[in-house]
Parts: C-alpha cells; structure tokens; sequence
C-alpha cells in the first residue's frame, strides 16, 4: 500500500527556516540535510495557578477517551472561561488529554459502572465545594439525565439544549423549533451536540482535584451492566463507526465479513446501491442517510457532492482509492491509496 503525505513532502524541501522558509523545487535532496537539523518543539502549555473564577465541564468520556460533544463542552468552558477563569473538567473516571482539550483543572469522580444516581450526586457534591461559576453538560441521553439530576439535587433550573452561547447570553429553541428562548448564561447549563467548537488553543497544564467523599446511599438500581449492541443492526445515523462499500469493491461477502470484523455498520454508496448490490437501507449520502459517526471507512468510493454531503459531521475519515485526485481524498484525515479489495483482504487477515 502506497501512502503519499503531502506535509512530509513539503518538510522535506525546506531549504531555511529563519528569516523566511523556502523550498527547494528542483528536488535535489539538499534540503533534507538542513531540514534535520532543525528540532521542532510544541508550545508550552499555558499554567493557571490561581484562576479568578472556575468553569465545570462534566464530560461523559467513555472509556477514558474525550467524545466529539465532550470536547464541544469543554470548548463551551473555555470560551466562558477566558483568560482569568479556569475550567474544571469532571469525568466518571480518567481521561486522555485533557490539557489539550482546554482543561485547567481535572476531576476524576472515581464511579465506575452504570450509577447514574451516585454519579449525580459526586457530581453536586463537587461543584457545591467548588462553586464553578458556571457548570456545563452534554445534551445527550446520558449527560442529559445526568444534568436533570444534578439540578433536581441542587433545586436550581436547567438551560437544556443551548445551541449558542456566548459570555453575555444564552440561546434555545422552543416550540419545535419556532421561537427562541434567550437569556443570561446560568448556572446549569446543558450543550445541543455540534454547536460550540472545541478548544484550538495552546494545550493547558492539568490540575489534580481530589474527588469528593459522599455518605454510601442504597439506591433502586441493583445491578446493570450495558449489553454490546450488534453493529450490524445500528441505524446508520446512530452508528460511531462505519464502513462503506463504493464502486471499488466486487467482494460483497467479503466486505460484509469484514464490518463484523472490525464492529462497524456496513453502507454502501449509491453507485452500489443502484446496481442492487446491496440494499437501499445502506446508502450513505444526501439522498440515504446522513451520518452522524465518529469514524467512517470508504472503500473504494470517489466522493460525489451528494455522497460528501452525507459524511459533513464525521469527524476521522478513512479513505481507500486508487485515485489520488478523487474528492474522498481531500476530505479523509488519512488516505490510502492502493485497491480496496486488496486492502480489505489484507484487513482480515491482521483481525
């Protein structure tokens, strides 16, 4: 498999890098020499050691890994933040990266497993102790319920589904959709997923907080345990993960052996699903099923505007072709550029 990186080529023809970069068109090879001898650094990151105020960003982090909403939570946090707060980050358990996503202050609340009733409750405790000027929630299932306990538990409203926010005020929909609501942030706020951008900034240095003691409380749930979904039966629009077929692949069973494989949910493109090679329900696109996933995988497909148009959300692209100019390429954070049948065996014999 033959992978091009165009930002190593580049790098590779930087003849000086002070005052001013310049390259090397003639690709003699003298400029790699030069290149070597530079040694990159990232930027230092920025220390808060006594913030005037805090914002509380409590994340839902599965498995320790920060969700695209997540981070649009802590985004939410910084913006709030600015240059004098800080932003205490609060998660179930640890959590990678925190800095970089904009963390000044991190909060591990030790529960493990399905609580929601115990979470709710390190959750008030913590943000009692430290009274965050502002605490900040996910609208989704969990952290929408999660943020509806905290406010039953602390007796103060909810601003549920803000779509834009700002220092100054907050905004949500009402009435289907009709009428706005607009106000003044307040204390308890929850975020509409894909609304706020994420932290871009210098990472930040962490802070360790001690998660807060609570009184043991014997609550209704007994045991639970969350059950491993087939992939195979995820709605396409409610899938994290996803893998299409385009007009690249001829091996079918192959490429369905393959998602399960790998737990993906199989699509198609419309090419495939016009020659009836695989159902309707598969297509991906602006005229099937607009996804909403955290990774996507595309075989083997060019990226028409309809098709592009249907993966606009998705945050990590896969893309596999043998066209190096095909639209999916410019739109994939990591492109191969071999065939896809080959590829997808190759696939199944590393699983």
């Amino acid at each position: 498999m033959n992978r091009r990186d165009p930002r190593a080529e580049r790098a590779a023809m930087i003849v000086a890098v002070t005052p001013r970069l310049r390259l090397d068109r003639t690709h003699r090879g003298g400029a790699r020499t030069a290149q070597a001898a530079v040694t990159e650094t990232g930027p230092a990151p920025i220390r808060l050691t006594d913030p005037a105020f805090l914002i509380a960003a409590v994340v839902e982090a599965p498995g320790g890994a920060l969700t695209r909403h997540d981070r649009q939570v802590i985004g939410a946090a910084r913006l709030l933040a600015g240059n004098a707060g800080g932003v205490l980050l609060i998660a179930p358990g640890a959590v990678e990266a925190a800095g970089a996503a904009g963390a000044d202050r991190f909060m591990a609340l030790g529960v493990t497993g399905y609580d929601p009733a115990c979470l709710a409750r390190r959750v008030a405790r913590a943000i009692t102790d430290h009274a965050p000027r502002h605490v900040l929630f996910p609208e989704t299932a969990d952290g929408g319920d999660l943020a509806r306990r905290v406010a039953a538990l602390c007796g103060c409203d909810l601003f549920a589904g803000a779509e834009s926010l700002t220092t100054h005020q907050a905004v949500r929909p009402t009435g289907a959709g009709r009428q706005e609501i607009r106000a003044a942030p307040p204390w308890l706020i929850s975020l509409a997923p894909d609304r706020i951008a994420p932290y871009r900034g210098r990472p930040h240095e962490v802070e360790s907080l001690p998660h807060p003691e609570i009184e043991p409380v014997s609550g209704a749930t007994m045991a639970a345990e969350p059950l491993a979904a087939d992939a195979a039966t995820i709605p396409l629009d409610q899938a994290p993960l996803v893998i299409a077929a385009g007009n690249g692949v001829t091996d079918f069973a192959g490429f369905l052996d393959l998602a399960r494989a790998l737990g993906a949910t199989p699509g198609a493109s419309r090419v495939v699903c016009d020659a009836g090679a695989l159902p309707r329900a598969m297509q991906v696109g602006a005229s099937g099923t607009v996804l909403n996933a955290e990774c996507y995988i595309a075989l083997g497909i060019s990226g028409a505007p309809q098709h592009l148009q249907g993966i606009g959300t998705v945050e990590h692209i896969v893309a596999i072709n043998t066209d190096l100019h095909a639209a999916i390429i410019a739109r994939a954070g990591l492109a191969i550029i071999a065939d896809a049948q080959a590829v997808m065996a190759a696939l199944r014999r590393m699983l």
